[in-house]
């Protein structure tokens, strides 16, 4: 966004943090998704071209914090609350009620509190998380995977592998419409 850090149809009266850096062909929703923001990195955060960013989405970012979106994604909802990184693909759909959390207690740093170092959470390329699942430190979710709703991941999802329940486990598989690819577990 250039010129002014405020939204024009934003109901919130608080401009954009210097350091989000959000693509003029984004939607962002509010700036009231910052209201508990206090990242101090150089960038922290960064949304690629063509990605929404909807009401009820919240970057509740400790002073580490960083999150980096990619292109052509729709966060519906979720709260992302780390002091650590998280990196998200392109082709990302994220629901509603959705909570990426670099600790089981997904809540904000106090003002001037540093907090611990964090394990990075990953999501790759077209990933699909249904609603409310819980996304923790450490989790990697390979491409093309499929979280359901509801499911607590703490691990490394498989590219193209269907997770669901709780505790979570793999039920399926996803195949991609483009490609011959086997897919690991699948003979």
């Amino acid at each position: 966004m250039t010129g002014s850090r405020a939204l024009e149809h934003d109901w919130f009266p608080r401009p954009l943090p210097a350091n989000a850096a959000i693509d003029e062909q984004n939607w962002l929703h509010s700036s009231y998704a910052f209201l508990h923001y206090r990242s101090t990195r150089p960038r922290g955060l960064r949304a690629g071209h063509d990605t929404g960013i909807y009401v009820e989405t919240f970057f509740d970012l400790g002073p580490k914090g960083e999150v980096s979106i990619g292109n052509f994604c729709t966060l519906a909802g979720p709260i992302v609350s780390t002091n650590g990184r998280v990196a998200i693909g392109d082709y990302v759909l994220i629901s509603r009620e959705v909570v990426i959390a670099d600790s089981f207690a997904a809540m904000p740093l106090a003002p001037g509190a540093e907090g611990q170092p964090s394990e990075e959470i990953t999501i790759e390329d077209d990933v699909w998380i249904g609603t409310r699942a819980v996304i923790l430190g450490g989790a990697h979710l390979g491409q093309g995977s499929i979280i359901g709703a509801g499911a607590v991941i703490d691990f490394e999802v498989p590219a193209w592998a269907v997770v669901a329940g709780n505790p979570a486990r793999i039920v399926s598989w996803a195949r991609p419409s483009h490609s011959d690819m086997e897919v690991e577990g699948e003979r």
